[in-house]
């Protein structure tokens, strides 16, 4: 219950300075994991492939939710059950973070417009469409890019590429 409390507390101080921190990009994955601890322990199993990177200079409230958006569109397409992978590691000049999951995947007509506002495969009651047109909009941001990679009932990973360059936008 301490760590749940925690979590939220860290999640919900909003930073509206719009000033860059130095951050641990795992402690903001482990923040948004545990507040969907709930969910997850239902029938998903988490998979956690972490490699020791540099701290990354970033708005931090605005990087969780990008891992709350990818993180929750995951167990949804999975229905809460399958396997959740979470990946950090670094690539050239930059940390990478990926979430991949075992649900049913995008299927390629569709997967370049899942980053457009108001697109959503989702029942009218689940999704807005909004939430991956935030995530590419965060991302951006930081001068970062996002890829998607899915197979049709195999699942989905999307990889957040941010570089250790990052300079406010």
């Amino acid at each position: 219950v301490a760590k749940i409390v925690f979590a939220l507390k860290s999640f919900s101080r909003a930073d509206t300075s719009g000033d860059m921190h130095l951050v641990d990009v795992q402690t903001g994955l482990e923040t948004v994991l545990t507040i969907y601890q709930n969910q997850i322990k239902q029938g998903t199993e988490v998979v956690r492939r972490y490699e020791s990177v540099a701290a990354l200079r970033c708005l931090p409230d605005e990087l969780n939710q990008v891992w709350t958006n990818l993180i929750h569109n995951s167990l949804q397409a999975m229905n809460y059950q399958g396997t959740l992978t979470v990946g950090i590691g670094c690539v050239d000049d930059c940390v990478v973070v990926s979430v991949g999951d075992t649900g049913c995947g995008i299927p390629p007509a569709l997967r370049e417009r899942v980053f457009d506002p108001f697109f959503t495969t989702k029942p009218v009651v689940e999704g807005s469409g909004l939430g991956l047109d935030i995530v590419k909009k965060i991302i951006d941001k930081h001068q970062g890019r996002i890829e998607v990679e899915s197979e049709v009932d195999m699942g989905t990973t999307f990889r957040v590429y941010l570089p250790y360059t990052t300079s406010p936008a």
